[in-house]
């Protein structure tokens, strides 16, 4: 579906908004409502959504990716979950046409409004791993240890751009540090890394990090790592991580030795 409305020579956050609206969809908005659990309790509680597809709001980030910095703010802390969506887009375009510090500095002020997984995942590895390239990575240890859910995704998504590059030290680290996490969006988060990391940077540290933490780590994190391995190396770890599964609940079931 072709844009009927033309940006004006003079771009606005608000021309964005009128331009996205045009797809708006109340019955799709329904359904993407529940697919990102905005309900009392979970985890987008509270989202707005207005029903617009992602190539639609990249359609609409492509028409205003010219748009300036604190335009692109205003889309960016809007309480529209696509409005949000499309000012990510731009933000992430410009950085890759200019790694400019003042982008990541606005991602780093707003982070607060990059709260759902979509919004972690399309902005974090472009913006701040490509930004943390060649400079130390400190912040991806600040970011895991936040109490913020999507802080820590940030964190662990970020390395994505180091892994692309072949690195898996920085990627390794912070799934050591989210290891424990009790958060299921954080273990998808952490399994996907280290599939990847196989993938694109180190078999031997994938093999590695699960000698230490098959046997313990989240069971959805486990299956997410070893999917790309072969049907006999999955049975292996999956074995070990039951085995111990079944020794942890044998030590709960048995009795306490008597005091001497």
């Amino acid at each position: 579906m072709p844009l009927r409305y033309h940006p004006m020579p003079q771009l606005t956050a608000a021309l964005a908004r009128r331009a996205l609206a045009q797809f708006g969809s109340p019955e799709r908005a329904a359904g993407v409502s529940r697919f990102f659990k905005t309900g009392r309790g979970e985890y987008g509680e509270g989202d707005v959504f207005i029903g617009c597809t992602v190539p639609e709001c990249r359609l609409v980030a492509k028409e205003f990716r010219a748009l300036p910095l604190a335009e692109v703010e205003k889309l960016i802390i809007s309480r529209v979950h696509e409005e949000r969506a499309v000012g990510l887009f731009i933000l992430v375009a410009q950085f890759e046409r200019a790694p400019d510090k003042r982008i990541f500095q606005l991602y780093r002020k707003r982070m607060a409004y990059v709260n759902n997984w979509d919004l972690v995942d399309l902005s974090a590895p472009q913006i701040v791993g490509g930004w943390l390239a060649d400079k130390p990575r400190g912040v991806l240890d600040t970011l895991a240890k936040s109490k913020v859910l999507w802080y820590r995704r940030i964190a662990m998504v970020a390395t994505f751009y180091f892994i692309r590059r072949g690195e898996s030290k920085d990627a390794i680290r912070i799934a050591e540090a989210l290891v424990d996490d009790e958060q299921d969006l954080i273990h998808k988060a952490v399994g996907w890394m280290l599939r990847e990391v196989e993938k694109r940077a180190s078999a031997e540290a994938l093999n590695a990090f699960l000698l230490r933490h098959a046997a313990t780590m989240p069971r959805t994190m486990l299956r997410y790592a070893i999917e790309r391995l072969t049907p006999a190396e999955k049975k292996m770890w999956m074995k070990k991580a039951e085995e111990a599964l079944n020794r942890r609940a044998a030590r709960k079931r048995s009795p306490q030795s008597p005091a001497g």
